[in-house]
């Protein structure tokens, strides 16, 4: 009897913790190619842009690592910016509840974009459109690293301490 408590106790206090009740689900940026690029010219902080879809698996692995690693440099003021990469009637809803329910916390936008010919190379000239793809911008530092594949959780932690180390 006292197991069976004990037990339920900690499945109900599980489930009370798991997520407060009332959060709004994430909201969705919708943004061109444009208004991204102006984003990231405009940062007077460290950013780490990361293009992902719900449909891709190494994205949805890696998401979670890129933001406890960034979480460790929140006094730095490195943000995470997830760009999503889904078709438009994914828009907003189901990237929305596919982010809240993987308790996704970052900066989230969708790429309102079609061609990946004329979106691309406005990111990196070697971008041919495969995701996961993250880069990392300083423009204080004029640090600039594009990846298109995706990373390990040690790969961000250097990235993060090479976009914020002074320029050489």
């Amino acid at each position: 009897m006292r197991i069976c408590i004990v037990f339920t106790a900690f499945i109900l206090s599980g489930l009370l913790a798991a997520k407060p009740a009332g959060d709004p689900p994430p909201v969705i940026q919708k943004v061109k190619i444009t208004d991204l690029e102006s984003y990231i010219a405009k940062s007077d902080h460290p950013l780490i842009i990361n293009f992902w879809a719900t449909f891709c698996v190494p994205c949805v692995k890696e998401i979670p690592y890129f933001q406890s690693t960034v979480a460790h440099y929140n006094d730095q003021q490195v943000e995470l910016v997830l760009v999503s990469l889904d078709l438009p009637d994914y828009y907003p809803a189901r990237i929305s509840d596919f982010a809240e329910k993987r308790g996704f916390t970052s900066h989230i936008m969708w790429l309102n974009e079609t061609d990946a010919d004329y979106f691309c190379p406005k990111v990196d000239a070697r971008w041919t459109g495969g995701i996961p793809s993250s880069l990392f911008i300083n423009n204080k530092t004029h640090y600039r690293r594009f990846f298109d594949r995706q990373l390990t959780e040690p790969q961000v932690d250097i990235e993060i301490k090479e976009m914020l180390s002074p320029s050489k």
